[in-house]
């Protein structure tokens, strides 16, 4: 390892020592430096983390490249500096501040709006954990110049992450997360000494939102678009629950409340926030039936033929539903956006049997199903898809509603979902009570949500996607392999062929006339799309927050056997073709 790079980290962290407000940090640190591990040192202190779209979110420890106290208030001295340039009366509209139940979210949080209110921001913190739901709610509710939830989501219980909302509730994009980076760096030092520092609680309980918040938004969802039945159910289908060892339980519960639904089955031992995340390897209901194996054997034991599960901040939502053979089927996030923007079309035309289809829409990102727009074409409302992330959906659907267009649904395969505008960001929780009435719906009526499918794929069309990634630790790598793909080096598909190519990192777009991509261009990331001559699309992009290169393959025929066969053979070649897992050292997720 070349000197230099040692002896710049080696700085670093001796820096990090003098400016770390806090104590176990700081003597994480001062290991590091009296143990001269060079690779921990060069791994910590050899690059800064970086500031995007998603925020921040690594790991906790001592580090310029972790996530640590001096990290959170560098990055509150940047964004008290930034909005303050970019947003009227910054100061005084102030930001709502939440945080989860992982390690260090409480101080994290605490430190934060400390930074602010030295400042003279005004600071509306949570006083207790909450869903990141909230945050965006509260933003729009109290109209604060910024929102920050302290949270990394659904990862390993090791990470934190720190999330950035602007003044319209929708999460940051470009140009703000570049600006707000830069901020950051130009406000490394910190303002003042932050050691031992003191709250003003007199002042932060004044202007504690969490009540206020919380009685709002259950009173919001309690009528439509959000609550459509207002539970008129004579025999409700009994729901399991587990929130995964986070924060979602009390929120989940007051939702269910408020659609007049009985609460569900609580999966006991997930349903308390723990940072351990104890029970499961990965706190990701997405992961599968590894993560809901706890929530199968409660609903197996208290005959509940339904399981709702959030991640541990409570802003996805996975469903399984148990079938007439006694098996488990886990919908992934195109079928439930299917079951989801039917019930909601369907609530739509009966409160408006005279509207006009056009001035309706639903968005998607564009590595989720083609379903939406194939619905779309045949119903009559608009349909829009953006780029991948929560940030570029609640974005387009404010765009949108600001030429007086009705907003009902959006969603991205990664199970986040959304409807209504209260807020501009995904929510588990009030989708959570929409699934629950929508379920009871259709049981009602003696089908299940497995049976609507198939009626609705009938319809519309059968669909079959595989999403999944691979883990890839080297940024070379990874640009290597999209480089290869660029220049077309891969071996042809036998029975079809590549009829256009996006390439959203460059903004070119070979299916359009001028040749330029209809998605913004986003030339930090790696993102290609091929379109096959036989409607099969194929989506590969580097994780914004994780070491992954993420792939989608979706295929349409006239049957499910049909679309489900022609699957298997395409994600075959995709990932012998195109990925080369065995060559580039790529691991598959266990």
């Amino acid at each position: 390892m070349a000197s230099s790079i040692v002896a710049s980290a080696r700085s670093a962290c001796e820096q990090y020592v003098e400016w770390a407000p806090d104590d176990w940090s700081r003597r994480e640190a001062k290991d590091m430096l009296d143990r001269g591990d060079e690779t921990l040192l060069v791994a910590r202190f050899g690059k800064r983390i970086a500031f995007g779209t998603a925020g921040l979110r690594a790991v906790m420890g001592a580090g310029t490249a972790a996530m640590n106290p001096l990290v959170i208030l560098q990055t509150c001295q940047g964004l008290c500096q930034y909005g303050q340039e970019a947003i009227p009366n910054f100061k005084s509209r102030g930001v709502v501040i939440g945080f989860d139940g992982r390690h260090h979210s409480r101080e994290f949080a605490d430190l934060a709006a400390f930074v602010f209110m030295s400042q003279g921001v005004t600071v509306h913190l949570m006083r207790k954990m909450i869903p990141t739901p909230f945050v965006p709610f509260g933003v729009v509710q109290l109209r604060t110049a910024i929102g920050v939830m302290v949270t990394a989501s659904h990862n390993p219980k090791q990470d934190n992450g720190f999330k950035v909302y602007w003044s319209n509730g929708a999460q940051i994009v470009p140009p703000h997360d570049s600006n707000i980076a830069a901020a950051i760096d130009n406000n490394l030092r910190p303002w003042m000494e932050y050691r031992g520092f003191t709250l003003d609680h007199q002042a932060l309980a004044a202007n504690d939102p969490t009540e206020r918040l919380w009685t709002s938004y259950f009173q919001t969802i309690s009528a439509p678009p959000y609550c459509n039945v207002s539970g008129d159910f004579p025999t409700p289908i009994k729901v399991t629950y587990t929130a995964m060892h986070g924060v979602g339980t009390a929120a989940v519960l007051a939702a269910f409340q408020s659609f007049r639904l009985p609460p569900p089955i609580q999966v006991a031992e997930q349903c308390t926030p723990d940072p351990e995340f104890s029970t499961v390897k990965y706190p990701n209901p997405e992961e599968g039936a590894g993560a809901l194996a706890l929530a199968m054997k409660a609903a197996e034991s208290a005959g509940s033929r339904l399981i709702l599960a959030n991640d541990p901040d409570a802003d996805r939502l996975a469903v399984a539903e148990r079938t007439c053979d006694g098996n488990w089927r886990i919908f992934n996030g195109n079928e439930i956006a299917a079951l989801f923007a039917d019930w909601l079309w369907t609530c739509y035309l009966e409160r408006n049997p005279k509207c006009d289809r056009s001035k309706a829409f639903m968005v998607a990102s564009c590595v989720s199903s083609r379903y939406l727009e194939a619905m779309a074409a045949h119903e009559g409302f608009l349909f829009q898809d953006t780029l991948t992330g929560f940030k570029w959906l609640g974005n387009a659907i404010i765009d949108m509603e600001a030429r007086d267009l009705t907003f009902l649904f959006a969603y991205e395969v990664e199970i986040g979902f959304l409807t209504g505008n209260m807020s501009y960001d995904k929510d588990g929780v009030r989708m959570a009570a929409v699934f629950a009435e929508l379920a009871n719906s259709l049981y009602r009526q003696h089908s299940t949500c497995t049976s609507r499918l198939e009626e609705l794929y009938k319809k519309y069309g059968y669909f079959s996607m595989k999403a999944s990634y691979f883990f890839c630790e080297s940024r070379s790598v990874m640009d290597r392999i999209f480089d290869r793909l660029r220049a077309g080096d891969y071996r042809p598909h036998s029975s079809t062929s590549v009829k256009s190519v996006r390439d959203v990192t460059r903004g070119l777009d070979s299916s359009q006339p001028d040749g330029r991509s209809r998605l913004p261009a986003m030339p930090n990331d790696q993102m290609l799309t091929f379109a096959f001559a036989d409607g099969t699309l194929v989506t590969l992009r580097n994780s914004g927050t994780e070491p992954k290169l993420k792939y989608y393959v979706e295929c349409r025929d006239s049957s499910r056997a049909a679309s489900d066969a022609k699957l298997a053979v395409m994600a075959r070649y995709v990932i012998d073709e195109f990925i080369q897992p065995t060559v580039h050292g790529l691991a598959a997720p266990k």
